[in-house]
């Protein structure tokens, strides 16, 4: 049996604004989980409370049944991705990878990061100051992180699909399908629709309860 999120009755607020409340989902192993929701509706919110990065106002989420702040593999299982690259300008693109990977908890060899900066396509740019990239090699470059991974793992992602040409889309995608298919779950935002590929995916739609 395979990993499993649970979240109850979760509610989140922006100052004295309800962004959501009374939500309920579950994220098992092996599944896709397109999270959609107009402007606003509290998408970004909603997952950084799931990284672990922030905290509902009230509800509870649960980690193979263990409340999330409890459970001590789960960091281990974790792979967040923000909207913001998060990339050092000054550093190398190679450079830059490598400082986000530890800070993130994993270690690689400047080997292994090339070999995954070349499956995204921008090996020949690992030496350039990241200031250098264009917004689409700057995405690839963080989202080599997802090529790195070889366990199943619980990734959570904010717009990966933002600033990729419809080749770099269909890259990422492959590599979803890629931790699906070893056990692994991804819950993610996206403007665009994504091709399943045979693999389960569902949807988690936030209503929102801001006023227009």
């Amino acid at each position: 049996m395979g990993d499993v999120m649970r979240a109850q009755a979760l509610a989140v607020r922006r100052g004295t604004e309800v962004l959501f409340k009374a939500l309920d989902f579950e994220l098992p192993g092996g599944q896709l989980t397109w999270l959609r929701g107009s402007n606003g509706s509290g998408k970004t919110s909603l997952l950084r409370v799931v990284a672990g990065l922030a905290r509902a106002d009230s509800g509870d989420l649960h980690w193979n049944g263990v409340p999330l702040n409890q459970a001590e593999d789960y960091r281990a299982k974790l792979l967040y991705l923000g909207h913001a690259n998060g990339l050092k300008d000054d550093l190398t693109a190679l450079e830059s990878l490598q400082f986000l990977t530890r800070i993130h908890g994993r270690s690689y060899s400047p080997a292994v990061l090339e070999a995954g900066m070349r499956r995204l396509g921008v090996a020949h740019r690992r030496k350039l100051p990241a200031r250098m990239l264009s917004q689409g090699q700057r995405r690839r470059v963080v989202l080599t992180r997802l090529a790195l991974e070889t366990a199943p793992g619980f990734w959570v992602l904010d717009e990966p699909f933002d600033a990729l040409d419809d080749a770099g889309v269909a890259l990422v995608q492959e590599l979803f399908h890629e931790n699906v298919r070893r056990g692994g779950s991804v819950l993610f935002t996206s403007h665009i629709p994504i091709a399943a590929a045979g693999v389960p995916i569902q949807e988690l739609t936030l209503q929102g309860m801001r006023k227009p």
